[in-house]
């Protein structure tokens, strides 16, 4: 009888065990999503040009592709003298191009006749000083400049200009972001995420090729005014 009763106990504890051992679920309250609100903010600020660019280029062609080279180098020589003449230093004008093709001719019924020889140089002049500008594109072209490309005009440094336009950003996106959550009667929180993007294109001014413009005539450049911009975009959290 005892040993009828020990093993009763003894599979009685051992079914306890496995049933201890055995699988088991765990019941996960989902979260509720986060409430938040995204604003978008808009920094301006209006900067004076101080500096800018301009490709400068001697364009010749002649039936002998060494009279061609020979006339081009004379004249982009005399103009790069012209360029350095307006206070223009070394490391301000570079190079960009140097050309030399053979071009078909052709009569007025489509038939082949001579073969002329173009050589192209240009240099990428960057000007310090603009009231210097109009002086320097007359200089040029009575040097023998025949090719002059459109001027950008720019700020040399745009450091504070861009770090008021991003505070004026983040200024007007939280503006807005107070006004929306004070009309719906919640309360804003912290900060989440923010992205932003500078703009700040220079201004371009399309420039009539030299050989149209009158000799001596003074040219009159205006730089005008450039905007740079920042958009900034908040993601707050809600109370």
């Amino acid at each position: 009888m005892k040993t009828k009763l020990f093993f009763l106990i003894a599979i009685l504890v051992f079914g306890t065990v496995l049933t201890a051992c055995g699988p088991s679920s765990i019941t996960v309250q989902p979260q509720p999503p986060q409430r938040t609100i995204t604003v978008t903010g808009t920094g301006k600020v209006t900067l004076t040009p101080d500096i800018a660019y301009i490709s400068i280029g001697v364009h010749t062609q002649n039936a002998s592709a060494k009279a061609a080279v020979a006339e081009n180098s004379t004249q982009a020589q005399a103009v790069i003298a012209a360029i350095k003449g307006t206070g223009v230093a070394d490391k301000d004008i570079q190079t960009t191009d140097f050309s030399i093709y053979a071009q078909q001719q052709f009569d007025t019924d489509g038939k082949p006749t001579e073969i002329i020889y173009v050589v192209n140089n240009t240099v990428y002049v960057t000007v310090r000083d603009l009231n210097k500008l109009g002086g320097l594109l007359d200089s040029t072209v009575s040097s023998g400049a025949n090719n002059i490309n459109s001027i950008q005009f720019d700020v040399d440094d745009k450091t504070d200009a861009l770090s008021q336009a991003r505070q004026a950003a983040v200024t007007d996106a939280r503006k807005q972001a107070d006004e929306l959550t004070k009309a719906t009667n919640v309360g804003l929180g912290e900060v989440q995420t923010i992205s932003y993007y500078d703009s700040t294109a220079p201004i371009t001014v399309q420039y009539a090729k030299a050989d149209m413009m009158t000799a001596g005539a003074s040219v009159p450049v205006q730089a005008g005014s450039m905007q740079i911009s920042t958009t900034v975009t908040i993601v707050y959290g809600l109370k």
